[in-house]
């Protein structure tokens, strides 16, 4: 318990630290902000390192400098004692170190933040990785990130505009990047997912789970033996790297609909035979088949300089509800790409054009769907690596060149498993009892039919229309009490406070009081009149 205070202290601390250096700083240096924030997230620990850098995703959220300063977040963490891996790595499996693996390198290859990585032999001489949990992380987590949740509650009742951003939502959001960021069990599902992805390409590769050795703290994996891409940069390697990149994003996006989200370059290794490997997959991106072709609609737009199709693919992806003024929309849309195709070939963003539609309209309040945003993040990270490798990559012009490779892919992707025929023929199956349903309704409202209508869009107008009423209806009661406790005043019958005023009266200026307070608070917390 003391510990808890203390932990909830020291949170408590940074944070009014932090909100003093915001007021001080916003307008005499606001540029020294993202490094203050990222400061003080690496001084509370494991945990706020890796909720900073799950905050980074939030291209809806943070401008630039803050996501570029919490994606970069590392903290300085000592490896672990090798006794303390060795007693995880049993606690795991159930076996001694010695009998799962033929060797063990009890110095630590790497340490990070959530886990460390120790080299291996297996029996069959397969030469592996053991990534291990630090001691301790899984409970301190799920302390810290509880102590967040109750700080974040207590700001918002102090400040009731902070609601506005959905700040428990948002940590709500971050705990459940985070949990899975320190289980060993969903990377390796993950891995299980793009393994199938990968294989197939001839200029790609991932590390594989050694199976069954997966556990929540402890998982082993194939040691794939290469240097980091770095070592490719300003190489005649380096172009032919993209081309690889790019070509593999393309399949991940448009064919196989699932990606790995999380490409930068240290991410990334070039393998002794020149294949691209794949490294941590915590984070994966899914797009459905529908989802995938409203992506491509919008690409081809985007390079054709068309705005109709540009709104039919942000429609299609939902960036926009179906009903939208497509005029102003649309407008809006020419201006981004007129201003984008003022640029030379070589600084032409494809991830600035989507995410500037995607924005189009919706002011501070914009918050995306998750998967959108995984989204949107690998499609910076991918173009970020592809322009660190060929620095003179003309973007738009090798995906015009890769349309018809492009165009393939969807082919399939049209064709989940089911070819359209089936589809129309089940529709038509249904038809007839579509119609009957209709004539039995007109029927029954005198041979006319009838239908439902669903209104779509209107659940918060009508929550307002009915605060509203409410409040008014409470107004009215608050004003009656008001002139009741007056009228009472005036008269000398009935016992009195003080001698001066009567309990009857007392009684209706307290409870109009009371209506009162309840109003300005419900109206405060609103955030408007």
């Amino acid at each position: 318990m003391t510990g808890t205070i203390t932990r909830g202290l020291q949170i408590a601390g940074a944070a009014l630290r932090l909100g003093f250096d915001v007021l001080r700083l916003r307008r005499r240096a606001p540029e020294q902000l993202p490094g203050r924030v990222s400061a003080t997230l690496v001084g509370l620990g494991t945990t706020f390192v890796k909720l900073g850098q799950g905050l980074s995703l939030r291209w809806d959220l943070l401008p630039a400098p803050y996501r570029e300063a919490l994606s970069r977040l590392h903290s300085d963490v000592p490896p672990f004692s090798a006794e303390a891996a060795v007693r995880a790595i049993e606690a795991a499996f159930g076996q001694p170190v010695d009998t799962l693996f033929a060797a063990f390198d009890r110095t630590p290859l790497s340490a990070a933040s959530v886990a460390q990585i120790h080299r291996a032999r297996l029996p069959d001489g397969r030469d592996v990785v053991v990534k291990i949990t630090r001691p301790g992380i899984q409970a301190q987590v799920h302390a810290d990130l509880r102590l967040l949740r109750r700080t974040v509650r207590i700001a918002q009742a102090l400040w009731p505009p902070l609601r506005r951003q959905q700040p428990v939502e948002l940590v709500d959001e971050l705990s459940a990047f985070l949990h899975a960021e320190i289980d060993m069990r969903h990377e390796a599902q993950n891995m299980r997912r793009m393994a199938p992805v990968l294989d197939g390409q001839p200029d790609v590769a991932l590390p594989h789970v050694i199976e069954p050795l997966v556990a929540r703290d402890v998982m082993v994996q194939e040691m794939s033996h290469g240097q980091r891409l770095e070592s490719a940069y300003g190489t005649p390697q380096a172009p032919v790297l993209a081309e690889a990149l790019l070509g593999t994003y393309l399949y991940q996006l448009f064919d196989a609909g699932v990606f790995h989200a999380d490409p930068h370059p240290g991410n990334l290794f070039v393998m002794d035979d020149g294949r691209l490997c794949f490294h941590d997959f915590g984070s994966i991106g899914v797009l459905d088949a529908g989802s995938r072709l409203a992506f491509a609609g919008l690409l081809e737009a985007i390079g054709a300089g068309d705005p109709p199709g540009v709104l039919d693919g942000a429609i299609g992806l939902g960036f926009f509800p179906a009903h939208v003024e497509r005029r102003i929309h649309e407008r809006e849309i020419d201006l981004i790409l007129g201003e984008l195709a003022s640029r030379p070939l070589a600084q032409w963003s494809v991830a600035e054009a989507v995410w500037r539609v995607a924005r189009i309209g919706h002011g501070t309040s914009f918050r995306l769907p998750a998967h959108l945003l995984v989204l949107m993040r690998t499609l910076f990270l991918v173009e970020n690596t592809l322009r660190t490798l060929d620095p003179q990559l003309d973007l738009l012009g090798a995906l015009t060149r890769r349309a018809p490779e492009i165009a393939e892919l969807l082919d399939r992707a049209r064709r989940p498993g089911r070819p359209i025929a089936v589809r129309l023929a089940r529709a038509a199956r249904q038809l007839p009892e579509l119609v009957a349903d209709i004539l039995r309704q007109a029927q029954l409202h005198g041979g006319r039919p009838a239908f439902t209508v669903h209104h779509r869009g209107l659940a918060a107008t009508q929550a307002a229309v009915a605060r509203t009423g409410n409040r008014l209806a409470l107004a009215m009661v608050t004003l009656g009490l008001y002139v009741s406790g007056a009228l009472l005043a005036l008269h000398d019958a009935g016992p009195r406070i003080a001698g001066h005023l009567p309990w009857l009266s007392a009684i209706a200026f307290a409870a109009a009081g009371l209506l009162t307070l309840r109003l300005v608070i419900a109206i405060s917390r609103s955030g408007h009149l």
